[in-house]
């Protein structure tokens, strides 16, 4: 299995939300970029939820406009052994030190899990901590989870009143 590693957080001072996914997958991994693959629908529904369309932009456009409306990406597992892309192949992983992303960035209020392997894991991270914050767990936004796009987008959409709060 080959070992894989998580990108940088994507948080400024503006971050009040921070979207948690699991681990990059391999086509993510291979152009760099969060949520590469075009099948996930992670941009789509982030769109949605900001209400600025972010399919069509370039990936630096895309992150600054998640930062220009206080949403942050990063991932709970900084390294892992993992087999293709799937969570549930992820093995010997090694989490980010998030409570110490969320001490430095106090005016995160909200986390936002994307999918049950985020949410399951970064729950354990956080420990306690958890309760200080709104927590929201999604359904995942990759191709992988078949839930319709209609049922993943209207639970994407809450997180518009995490974002107006």
């Amino acid at each position: 299995m080959t070992l894989k590693r998580c990108f940088d957080p994507v948080v400024d001072h503006r971050t009040r939300l921070l979207v948690l996914g699991s681990l990059p997958g391999d086509k993510s991994l291979a152009v760099q970029e969060y949520y590469g693959n075009r099948q996930n629908k992670f941009w789509l529904l982030m769109s949605e939820v900001i209400g600025v369309e972010l399919v069509p932009l370039d990936y630096a456009s895309r992150l600054e406009a998640l930062l220009a409306h206080g949403v942050g990406l990063w991932d709970v597992v900084a390294e892992a052994h993992r087999k293709g892309s799937l969570d549930s192949q992820i093995k010997q992983r090694n989490d980010n030190d998030l409570l110490g992303l969320l001490a430095r960035h106090s005016q995160i209020k909200a986390i936002a899990f994307n999918g049950g392997t985020a949410g399951r894991l970064g729950l354990k991270v956080l420990g306690a901590t958890a309760t200080g914050y709104s927590i929201v767990e999604l359904p995942s936004s990759s191709p992988a989870h078949t839930l319709s796009y209609a049922d993943k987008a209207r639970q994407w959409r809450t997180l518009r009143s995490v974002l107006a709060a």
